[in-house]
């Protein structure tokens, strides 16, 4: 029936159009489930290409008056719900893009003023006797339109974010911004006119202003996705499915693009999934939906151990956060957990809500994140880099000697945060040491079971270089000596896990002496049977 109010199916219908399209009707179960609540509140934030503006459309062609959606939904999950036709087409829907908005404004300050005349136009042809001209505000029309018909309203708001995100140094915008969704959904008026509100953006609620506008929504984030964790974004089976279907190698696939844990599930870029089904190329198609200067900003920020934690993270560690202190929005990031948390939300980074760790979540990143980096050449970077090459071909070359005065030398100017106390500390730098070693390796495994035992790090090299580059096994000791740690090597047969490798495999022993504050390291090849 119109753009804003009532609209019809047609943008879900291309999502349906699509040569890959993934059933998420679920979530409609879950908004049915909630309906005119105190849990019809909901902001489900997610990163750019997860899904979230499909989401919406869908659910505005679920529930939309001006949609006729039987059909559409008819072979889809939610068909097969009790309440499927209780609620099919019947509300009256508003959906609101406030990027679309924001890019056809010639001024941010007159953003709510456009919104509100927009879909103000279209409520007086749908309901051309109930609101006279000088009702001039949304919260208003909604509730008269509400007392002289008796239905509510299901309000859907994409990229609801994008105002505190692009335009948060505008304090006029910001305001009126916020007292818009203020009147909108806060107080006890809005639940006599509210049916479901249902918002999507990259961020979760602002921890200061906003959120005494908007703290009766439930929020579902990539640090607390809850029951919404399957509905944004592919889940491992969902791709297991679409690798069989389009002949790709499901591991390859994993490699690439997995790792966000979100409530129990892995979940997937779906953008970069279908890139890979639909081309056959794994490569990274990050940079097709988000640019370096959203991060490279951020990884310039002179923050203490900043820096360190992200080429830690790089080089496959995970690193502690401290996600309570991030407010929500970028004029306030004021420490290095601020910048891990948000690029957490960006999806730069995954994160382990139970270990409280952020990390690189897969491959594809891992590149886009090195790119960005080398963009803007930190010294520091570059020289590590260096040092790390050097590090690298000492193994290979089987110096023992060289590689124990390269980790010590990256520990001293690199890693000087990590204080060596036990195996474990010592295990975080050897995480960054070896960082150059991923551009030939796969991510370091870490406590590989093997034989008798598990062993500290195995480096299995990628497909390409197995024929140029050995597997290395590497056992750690605190205070011992690397022949020990050779000896354990060989004597809990941990390179029994990597027979199948056809290539040569390293033993690389090292230990840290605490007396001498210096660390070691024995090379031997392994003799195969």
């Amino acid at each position: 029936m119109g753009r804003f109010v009532n609209p019809d199916n047609s943008a879900f219908q291309v999502a349906l159009n699509s040569r890959i399209y993934v059933d998420k009707t679920g979530l409609i179960e879950y908004t049915n489930s909630v309906l005119d609540t105190t849990n019809a509140y909901i902001c489900n934030s997610r990163p750019r290409r997860f899904g979230k503006s499909y989401a919406a459309n869908m659910l505005a062609a679920y529930y939309s008056k001006g949609a006729d959606s039987e059909q559409m939904f008819s072979g889809l999950q939610i068909s097969r719900a009790a309440d499927f036709k209780k609620h099919l087409n019947k509300y009256d829907v508003i959906h609101i893009d406030i990027q679309w908005f924001l890019a056809n404004c010639d001024d941010a300050d007159n953003i709510v003023k456009h919104v509100t005349e927009a879909v103000l136009d279209e409520l007086r042809e749908v309901y051309p006797d109930v609101l006279p001209l000088e009702v001039s505000g949304l919260p208003d029309a909604l509730s008269r339109i509400k007392d002289k018909v008796g239905q509510k309203f299901i309000v859907i708001i994409d990229e609801w974010d994008v105002l505190i995100r692009d335009e948060a140094a505008n304090k006029k915008a910001q305001e009126d911004y916020i007292n818009f969704l203020r009147g909108m959904f806060k107080g006890i008026e809005p639940t006599k006119y509210i049916q479901l509100a249902y918002l999507t953006g990259i961020l979760p609620i602002k921890k200061e202003k906003t959120q005494s506008a908007l703290n009766n929504f439930d929020e579902f984030s990539m640090l607390s996705p809850g029951s919404l964790a399957p509905y944004v974004g592919f889940t491992e089976n969902e791709v297991q499915k679409l690798a069989e279907e389009y002949h790709q190698d499901f591991d390859e696939v994993k490699r690439w693009y997995d790792g966000y844990l979100l409530n129990g599930h892995q979940v997937y870029n779906p953008r970069a999934v279908v890139g890979v089904m639909l081309r056959g190329e794994f490569k990274s198609y990050w940079s097709e939906t988000a640019s370096y200067d959203a991060i490279v900003p951020l990884i310039n920020m002179n923050y203490g151990g900043l820096k360190t934690a992200i080429i830690e993270m790089i080089s496959g560690a995970e690193v502690k956060v401290n996600t309570a202190t991030f407010k929500n929005d970028t004029v306030s990031i004021k420490s290095k957990d601020d910048v891990l948390t948000y690029m957490i939300h960006l999806g730069y980074f995954g994160y382990n809500p139970k270990l409280k760790t952020a990390f690189v979540p897969n491959e594809e990143i891992r590149q886009e994140l090195t790119a960005a980096v080398e963009s803007k050449q930190w010294n520091e970077m570059l020289e590590f880099q260096k040092n790390s090459e050097h590090l690298l071909d000492a193994t290979l070359d089987m110096d023992g000697v060289e590689v124990a005065a390269q980790i010590e030398k990256i520990h001293n100017e690199y890693a000087s945060s990590i204080q060596y106390n036990n195996e474990n500390s010592l295990s975080s730098v050897l995480a960054i040491a070896y960082l150059s070693a991923m551009q030939y390796y796969f991510k370091p495994v870490r406590e590989l079971p093997t034989g008798r035992g598990f062993a500290d790090f195995v480096f299995i090299p990628k497909i390409e270089y197995c024929s140029s580059y050995p597997a290395l096994i590497v056992e750690l000791k605190w205070n011992q000596n690397a022949q020990t740690a050779v000896m354990q090597i060989k004597d809990k047969k941990y390179p029994s896990s990597i027979l199948d490798y056809t290539g040569e495999i390293l033993l690389v022993g090292i230990n840290y002496d605490k007396t001498s504050k210096e660390h070691q390291c024995l090379i031997e090849k392994y003799e195969k049977e």
